[in-house]
């Protein structure tokens, strides 16, 4: 391998383990954007970290027939999938848009792939001859929270 070749390597290498480092940090320290408000606070205070919080399903589900069992756990994982990739949006969008970015960008577009799954969820339990689940429209909506 020649020189510059090996170079090239250890680069990538170190960026990949950098960005890497990023996204798990990015888990844990999520964005500081304000909502209503675009970039930082004018009086220079540091914006609190918010992130996304949506209604659970626990205790809201009727009891599921077992041939539906895996269909609403994959989906009900989906759920969490939709609200991790949300809170990365919201980090890696942060000082974007106008007043309104954070409700256009990302919370309507998350409630209406919330709903889509809610009502499969309920499809599949009452396609099994389960009783569908009324109410699961309430945990479609989403806000924003401060992180703990």
């Amino acid at each position: 391998m020649s020189r510059a070749r090996g170079r090239n390597r250890k680069y990538r290498v170190m960026v990949l383990g950098l960005a890497g480092a990023a996204v798990v940090a990015g888990g844990v320290a999520v964005t500081g954007a304000f909502a209503g408000q675009e970039g930082a606070p004018p009086d220079g205070r540091q914006a609190a970290a918010q992130v996304i919080s949506c209604p659970s399903t626990d205790g809201r589900l009727p009891e599921i027939p077992a041939q539906a069992r895996a269909e609403v756990d994959r989906e009900l994982a989906g759920l969490e999938q939709q609200i991790a990739e949300a809170n990365e949006r919201l980090i890696r969008s942060q000082g974007e848009g106008g007043p309104n970015f954070v409700q256009n960008a990302i919370l309507g577009p998350l409630e209406d792939k919330r709903g889509a799954v809610l009502d499969r969820i309920g499809q599949a339990i009452d396609r099994e001859g389960g009783e569908r689940p009324q109410g699961l429209d309430a945990l479609d909506t989403c806000g924003l929270n401060e992180a703990p």
